[in-house]
């Protein structure tokens, strides 16, 4: 048991931030994010025995915290939260100092991005490398490129929209 807590817990070391960052995305709410993560840690922590070394860990993470990104939008659609998670996002968007401010942007532009589409910039934005993106995605490498260019003129266009108003 001594040596799972000792994995586990460096397994949350070296991937919680990005796993935070992922989650962030989804939501564009710190406080929603960190539930999020903490869910995505416990389903890791009670299926470690399960992972089988067939991909990388993070990989592997990475998809548990996608599909508890999803579940949460499924439940948060169905309970029609649409405006407030946007009342959240312009709330939270006014916390962020000035220096943070594009930040905010970024992060409330992605966040009207297609949910396939938060899932690949984010970990973009995480350094993900392209081949682990793409199996963590279930697309080719290729393909995955002209995903990426894709998503970045969409949000090059979002941001553009949200600096004029």
């Amino acid at each position: 048991m001594e040596n799972k807590e000792a994995l586990f817990k460096e397994i949350f070391r070296t991937n919680s931030r990005k796993i935070y960052h992922l989650c962030y995305g989804y939501t564009g709410d710190d406080d929603t994010a960190n539930d999020l993560v903490q869910e995505t840690f416990l389903k890791v922590w009670q299926n470690l025995d399960k992972f089988r070394n067939q991909a990388m860990i993070s990989t592997w993470i990475y998809r548990i915290a996608v599909n508890t990104c999803l579940s949460h939008l499924r439940v948060e659609k169905r309970q029609a939260k649409e405006e407030l998670t946007d009342k959240i996002i312009d709330e939270k968007a006014e916390e962020f100092s000035e220096k943070n401010e594009q930040v905010a942007l970024l992060y409330r532009c992605i966040s009207k991005l297609e949910e396939n589409e938060r899932i690949i910039i984010t970990l973009v934005l995480d350094e993900v490398p392209y081949a682990e993106i793409a199996e963590i995605s279930g697309i080719s490498e290729g393909n995955l490129r002209v995903k990426i260019h894709r998503i970045k003129q969409k949000l090059t266009e979002l941001y553009s929209r949200y600096e004029r108003i």
